[in-house]
């Protein structure tokens, strides 16, 4: 029956001037996401999108299209043209698969020319539903079935189902900045909400063979291969930093309380490097306050210490439940419960400081060759571009 989707956007609209490039680039990650969904045309006007698809894959595009940042929803619509009588064939024809409860009409008329108003439809075409529908009951204020019709210049679209977008802005609206991420559950989630509000996404890992294995390296991939569904571009870049060499060190150095709070220094510092290298604004953790020894007030402040560069912190004021319920929706979940020790859980001491000043922590470096190892560890870095997009043999 549907041939055409309706896609609504939500703050985009409050963009003004700027609201086209908003638009555009919502469009491309569209294009990016409908890869391999068959054939379809994306056509924009004022205020609107729209999908024209087949009956056959429609909800395919619809499903896809649910993972797009920047889509707050989408209707799958009929389209016909601005006569009365075409319209009530429309309107009589999607009533088909609903024939009892409750329903309610709702005409939006944005093309004043139409020569009927909005409340003489609803009349109309309410009337014409409880005639050749008679099991059917109209309630206005909480009806089963909604028929909505919009009466625009171009044409009018009736549709009676609203499918949940994503919401946000378009992925890659925003500048770039580098997501820390490990194998938990915290950072993924960290990522896709950065991505919720348009960032351009790269992700850096830090990897410790031989204290971590291969397979913990293979879980971040798999990782990043989920958020890449989410970036606009279905892809993403995934720096992988070998951290061994910085960890003996720390080590080392002897001060296992302090180990914690001088990785995370030591990550940050690598981090900005090559986010400044690759011209990134901005890193973005997964730090939840008070979670862990790490998140801390006072282990965030003597962490970032080390850095002018801007730190986006999207799950500061969320629990641990609430990490878990969005990493679910968001199908990461299982991925980082699988049991492959990461970089952050090797040389864990028993007891963690966790109110680290400033100087304790430079007192726990005074002996590291911090630039040496930075340089080492840079040097040794792998590049993956990791892709969403299954390509069949």
């Amino acid at each position: 029956m549907y041939r055409k989707i309706l896609v609504r956007y939500g703050e985009m609209s409050l963009k003004g001037k700027n609201r086209t490039y908003f638009e555009d680039i919502l469009i491309r990650n569209m294009r990016n996401a409908l890869q391999g969904a068959g054939d379809y045309k994306i056509t924009k006007t004022f205020g609107r999108i729209y999908v024209d698809c087949t009956e056959d894959n429609w909800q395919i595009i619809a499903d896809k299209l649910s993972k797009v940042f920047g889509i707050v929803s989408m209707s799958p619509v009929l389209e016909t043209s601005l006569e009365l009588e075409a319209i009530e064939h429309a309107a009589l024809a999607l009533m088909q698969d609903n024939p009892k409860g409750s329903f309610k009409v709702a005409v939006r008329r944005s093309n004043k020319r139409f020569p009927f108003t909005s409340p003489e439809m609803n009349q109309r075409i309410g009337a014409l539903v409880l005639r050749n529908f008679p099991e059917l009951t109209v309630d206005v204020n909480q009806p089963d079935i909604q028929l909505n019709i919009e009466i625009r210049s171009e044409g009018t679209y009736l549709f009676n189902q609203v499918i949940p977008g994503s919401g946000g802005l378009p992925a890659g609206t925003s500048s770039k900045a580098f997501l820390l991420l490990s194998g938990g559950i915290d950072s993924p989630v960290a990522g896709y909400l950065s991505l919720k509000r348009g960032v351009d996404l790269e992700a850096v890992h830090f990897y410790s063979y031989p204290f971590t294995s291969e397979r913990s390296k293979e879980k971040v991939i798999d990782l990043a291969r989920i958020l890449a569904g989410y970036t606009g571009k279905q892809k993403i870049k995934l720096w992988v930093v070998h951290f061994t060499e910085i960890q003996k060190a720390i080590q080392q150095a002897n001060y296992p309380e302090l180990n914690i709070t001088v990785m995370r220094r030591m990550m940050l510092r690598v981090a900005c490097q090559l986010a400044e290298r690759e011209k990134a604004l901005a890193l973005v953790t997964g730090d939840s306050l008070g979670q862990v020894a790490s998140q801390t007030m006072e282990s965030l402040a003597t962490i970032n210490a080390v850095t002018n560069m801007p730190i986006l912190r999207p799950l500061i004021g969320y629990d641990k439940q609430e990490i878990i319920d969005i990493s679910r929706k968001i199908d990461t979940y299982d991925t980082s419960i699988l049991p492959y020790e990461d970089c952050c859980t090797v040389f864990v001491p028993k007891n963690p400081a966790i109110r680290p000043t400033i100087e304790q922590a430079l007192e726990a470096e005074l002996h590291l060759d911090i630039q040496g190892l930075i340089d080492e560890a840079i040097e040794k870095t792998e590049c993956l571009t990791v892709s969403n997009i299954i390509r069949p043999f």
